[in-house]
């Protein structure tokens, strides 16, 4: 699509933005409850295309990671349309009262929370993620311009005309939904700042940091999920080994699964071998140091293995003299994604949370949690290393920015620098009547 194209169908994009934004809470939650619908009842479809899709990726030797991100089976509709209608459960997130203030007698000043407006979304080869995303921008108000990965067209396509199928009855409609189908509408869409708000890219480092050097529109990045664990001296071993375990092995190809275990020594020789052991029946390529090798099997790791994806059943593991090792290791070689603990120390639990400097942090827990389903979030948009904005899973809480209002009764400033008026600046509970509604 031309930038002409786009910039004159800029005003009926903000117009059908306006009207997403201006329905009701319950309006939107009836949406979300027919997009949900519509899905379950259109499955034949959907597996269809994601067959195509499926077919055309092992004809065209895409590697096996990015076919298992592409599958949309029943057990992972399912769980989108769970997402749907979890979303629909959340709270309004627009208009929320963030901050309420009295300047004055008969002046009152609230920050509420309102639509970004325009997000662009370039993800990848994830099927699922596209209703995730839809799902997120509708309850917040936002419209949407999305472009998936070409090994998801029609899939991505398909998923598009039910979810527009599904709007049909509701006034808001599916206006507010762009679906961008050519690798070329990526640089048009770089370039529009004046109608984009916000780009929110989701795959590799190099990726994400093409888009940031190519645009002027801000971009909230999500980029290679790097992520730790680190097994404490303190840890339990059979702990130990099944959170390491379902954190690899449970869905190798998510950007939350570890790539990296980082053993302290005084526990390696207990803790590697039964690892080793839970790790068979997957077959796990082990990359390990040189102290590693002497302890278990693997295969000896390259300098560049600390600092790989490897979104498949390949694994780096390292043996490390202390915490605070494993804690610089982590700070020199990770994404800044989802980094974790297993101890049964508290205070050094604490100093490691503390210490690591990553959207995620857990203890005696999977990194696979890192996720805006199981968080509560409903769904998410991607999972932000950034530290502006938004960080972690950006949920509903990241779609939306904020808006000062301020309600008079006729005051000045004059009045104010002359000192015939004084300000009283005096903090309220958010909670409340609000301006906004009508009430205040």
């Amino acid at each position: 699509m031309e930038e002409s194209s786009y910039r004159q169908a800029y005003g009926d994009l903000k117009r059908h933005q306006r009207l997403l934004a201006g329905a009701s809470e319950k309006e939107r939650n009836r949406m979300l409850q027919a997009v949900a619908l519509k899905l379950e009842t259109s499955q034949g479809e959907i597996r269809a295309s994601n067959e195509q899709d499926i077919e055309s990726a092992h004809a065209d030797r895409v590697a096996e990671p990015l076919i298992r991100r592409l599958v949309l089976d029943e057990h992972k509709l399912a769980a989108v349309c769970a997402g749907v209608r979890q979303v629909a459960r959340l709270p309004d997130p627009i208009g929320a009262v963030r901050e309420r203030r009295l300047l004055d007698d008969n002046l009152l000043l609230e920050r509420v929370s309102v639509p970004i407006g325009v997000i662009g979304m370039i993800f990848e080869s994830r099927p699922d993620a596209l209703i995730q995303i839809i799902s997120l921008a509708l309850k917040s108000g936002n419209a949407i311009v999305l472009k998936g990965g070409h090994e998801a067209l029609n899939t991505n396509r398909t998923l598009v005309e039910l979810v527009r199928r599904a709007l049909e009855p509701f006034e808001a409609g599916s206006g507010w939904i762009v679906h961008l189908e050519q690798r070329e509408d990526v640089k048009t869409l770089l370039e529009l700042d004046t109608v984009v708000d916000l780009l929110i890219p989701r795959g590799s480092n190099a990726f994400v940091r093409y888009v940031m050097d190519h645009t002027r529109i801000p971009v909230l990045g999500h980029a290679d999920g790097i992520c730790a664990m680190y097994i404490d001296e303190f840890a339990e071993p059979d702990l130990a080994v099944n959170v390491a375990l379902d954190s690899k092995c449970q869905y190798p190809a998510a950007c939350n699964a570890v790539e990296t275990v980082l053993v302290h020594r005084g526990v390696a020789e207990t803790f590697l071998p039964r690892f080793e052991q839970a790790l068979k029946p997957y077959g796990v390529t082990i990359h390990g140091d040189p102290a590693t090798a002497e302890i278990i099997a693997c295969v000896p790791a390259s300098e560049d293995a600390w600092s790989t994806e490897y979104l498949d059943y390949e694994l780096a593991v390292k043996i490390v003299a202390s915490m605070d090792e494993a804690i610089e290791h982590i700070g020199r070689c990770g994404s800044g994604h989802t980094d974790a603990i297993v101890t049964e120390d508290e205070a050094r639990a604490r100093t490691f949370l503390a210490a690591v400097d990553s959207a995620d942090v857990f203890w005696n827990a999977s990194t696979r949690f890192a996720d805006g389903f199981r968080f509560g979030l409903g769904a998410e948009v991607g999972i932000s290393t950034g530290k502006i904005h938004a960080r972690g899973p950006v949920g509903l809480d990241g779609l939306v920015t904020d808006k000062w209002i301020l309600k008079g009764s006729g005051q000045v400033v004059a009045a104010y620098e002359s000192g015939q008026a004084l300000f009283k600046h005096r903090t309220l509970p958010p909670g409340g009547s609000s301006i906004l509604s009508g009430d205040a």
